[in-house]
């Protein structure tokens, strides 16, 4: 664990962005924490692990993050490769000193840092009242638990550390059972669902709204693979999602392009997003989905083919499915950015799904992008009552649910009397595809999508389209990075 804490690395202050003022150095726990606005400001810096897996090691076209769509085998990667992403890409053995597999750590297991610095220091303050004190801690209990929901669920077993690192011996600590960490994370949760957070908040700030969506998809997750808890879990999932749902708080967009407004971002759809700004704190997604080799439709042309649909992954759209429309999710076509009069076709499809139409322009994203959207959430109470009712279920706010979303995608279909799990699970790959879910349902659920014959199969045993070799149960889990093994050999305890 680091001992030099990140904070105060963001600043929230307005809807836009929370990158709106630079720290001017580092600063330890001693020296912090001593006004209302220092506090304020170590808040925020518990968000930065958001950022890490986006922005961590990148090159051209390269994050982390893509890793995680990669190793689904539902994606490729236009642009050559190197061996650390081909090990994803392609489903050979993954290495232990890959650096995409670092940077995960890095974005799961130090920023919990941050959040424990926070708790036990804002938990004593008389700086700010106690409204905003609870609603501080609440943020900082959400955050710890996402950073600890990611990094059971990729590396299993992992430290569980709640206090500060006040000595470096503090750092030699083994890893926790899967048991205990998801025990805390529910803890953590649990504490963030009562500390008065708003349901919705435009700033992008964390919402009630967002803490009890996460808790659904903690309780299915326990559920499911590898804790297997069944089917008490399967109802607190299916009862934190109908919170959501009945708080009328949230809605789908009407259109997809909605989803890339930038007017519309931290509302309706948009539960929780990760916060970007165009000069601040730059998105590379923009930039990094464009086509390749190089086409010119946007001012930014050179750094695109980080990453887009198999062909097999896109064909198993219905042709009249919304979201496979040009410019829904995907496009195969698009103005050229030089003579607009003229359109350039591609050879294959590309994502279209978070086109940022500034950026175009203008050649930097400040688009914010989806962590957790409400069609997640009526997808999750859908399979969660499913799994309940044994595979099928004719439970109305489940089937309502799952008609909310997949009426957008087909406006003229008929509302079914009833729904099964393998539905629930086909429609998440449609509608979440390419943000960052679909990895960890496949966990969750040992399912996989097998798109060539459009129904779900044994994950164990199913070659996907882009891999060299069926999966087996030596993917279900990433090593533990190399580097952090020989700085703490109790890791490997």
């Amino acid at each position: 664990m680091k001992r030099l804490l990140l904070l105060p690395l963001i600043l929230l202050t307005s809807c836009v962005n929370f990158l709106d003022e630079q720290p001017s150095g580092s600063l330890g726990q001693e020296d912090f924490y001593k006004t209302a606005e220092q506090i304020r400001a170590a808040v925020n810096g518990t968000y930065e692990g958001l950022s890490l897996p986006f922005i961590e090691d990148i090159g051209i076209a390269v994050s982390p993050a893509y890793s995680l769509e990669y190793i689904t085998g539902y994606s490729y990667r236009p642009r050559p490769s190197g061996s650390e992403d081909d090990q994803f890409l392609h489903l050979v053995k993954l290495d232990a000193a890959n650096s995409r597999i670092q940077a995960w750590w890095n974005a799961t297991y130090y920023p919990v840092e941050n959040c424990n610095s926070v708790i036990e220091n804002v938990s004593i303050t008389t700086l700010v009242d106690e409204t905003t004190k609870q609603r501080y801690l609440g943020q900082a209990y959400f955050l710890r638990a996402w950073y600890y929901f990611q990094a059971v669920q990729l590396f299993g077993d992992v430290p569980l550390k709640l206090t500060t690192t006040k000595d470096p011996n503090d750092v030699k600590i083994r890893r926790s059972p899967k048991e205990a960490v998801y025990e805390q994370i529910v803890k953590d949760l649990v504490k963030a669902e009562n500390s008065g957070l708003p349901w919705i908040d435009p700033s992008g700030h964390i919402s009630l709204g967002a803490v009890k969506a996460l808790m659904s998809k903690v309780y299915i997750t326990m559920a499911g693979y590898p804790m297997q808890k069944g089917i008490t879990y399967y109802e607190k999932a299916y009862d934190k999602a109908l919170e959501v749902i009945n708080s009328r708080q949230f809605s789908l967009f009407d259109q997809y392009s909605d989803l890339r407004n930038h007017a519309l971002q931290n509302t309706r759809e948009h539960i929780f997003m990760w916060q970007r700004h165009p000069t601040l704190a730059e998105s590379n997604i923009h930039g990094a989905y464009l086509p390749y080799p190089e086409l010119p439709i946007s001012i930014q042309p050179a750094y695109g083919g980080a990453m887009a649909p198999t062909q097999a992954f896109y064909d198993a759209y219905a042709d009249n499915d919304g979201r496979k429309q040009e410019q829904a999710f995907f496009y195969t076509k698009y103005p050229s950015y030089d003579n607009p009069a003229d359109t350039i076709s591609f050879p294959v499809p590309y994502i279209f799904k978070f086109w940022d139409a500034d950026a175009e322009k203008t050649g930097r994203s400040g688009a914010n992008f989806p962590l957790i959207r409400y069609a997640d959430v009526l997808l999750l109470c859908a399979e969660a009552k499913a799994q309940l009712d044994g595979g099928t279920t004719s439970d109305a706010a489940a089937i309502d649910a799952w008609y909310t979303v997949r009426h957008r995608a087909f406006p003229t279909a008929d509302r079914p009397a009833t729904l099964t799990t393998d539905d629930v699970l086909k429609e998440r790959y449609w509608e979440l595809c390419f943000e960052f879910h679909t990895w960890y349902d496949m966990l969750r659920t040992r399912k996989a999508f097998d798109v060539a014959n459009g129904r779900m199969t044994s994950l164990i045993g199913y070659k996907a389209p882009n891999h060299l070799r069926a999966f087996d149960n030596t993917d279900l889990q990433l090593p533990l990075p190399l580097a952090e093994v020989q700085k703490n050999p109790d890791l490997a305890l």
